[in-house]
């Protein structure tokens, strides 16, 4: 068992989790409509793996004999300017979701609980891998500008962007 300080971050988590994988899902609709396959399918890949990672807190939590919730996560259908502006708002996200397994990294030092410390390392590890492959591709998207040619052939290649 873990300290209720510990349950709530963790529960807190695992609700970001389910919210960047709603993010990710209205993101990759809302590419999809616009014609670009390989980016949606790039989007809806993320939106899986995020539902992973918050699995991934729930079973952590129960195993640990705490009670996980989840929260009713809305995201709103959102239209974007461009995609350099969808990927700034991504690149924010996992940026704030880096910082709030920062802070449950610390309170897990706080609370002494090493089986915890030990669990978020594989999330300060992806974290880092999100935050990067995120930015390499908003970099790519400054890049490419406006330029169609250029938007076809960042399409064609996203499927093979992988974490660093």
């Amino acid at each position: 068992m873990f300290s209720e300080k510990i349950q709530i971050g963790l529960t807190k988590q695992l609700n970001r989790e389910s919210e960047s994988s709603q993010l990710y899902l209205s993101m990759a609709s809302w590419v999809e409509k616009k014609g670009f396959e390989g980016i949606s399918e790039f989007l809806y890949d993320h939106s899986h793996e995020e539902r992973m990672h918050m699995l991934k807190l729930i079973r952590y939590i129960n195993k640990r004999g705490g009670s996980a919730i989840l929260d009713n996560i809305f995201i709103r259908k959102k239209t974007y300017g461009s995609l350099k502006e969808l990927f700034q708002i991504l690149f924010e996200h996992e940026k704030k979701i880096s910082n709030e397994i920062n802070i449950l990294v610390e309170l897990s030092l706080q609370e002494k609980d090493y089986f915890t410390y030990n669990f978020l390392q594989w999330y300060v590890e992806e974290q880092m891998e999100e935050e990067t492959l995120s930015k390499m591709i908003l970099d790519k998207i400054e890049l490419v500008g406006e330029d169609k040619v250029g938007l076809y052939l960042f399409d064609k290649d996203i499927k093979n962007f992988h974490k660093q």
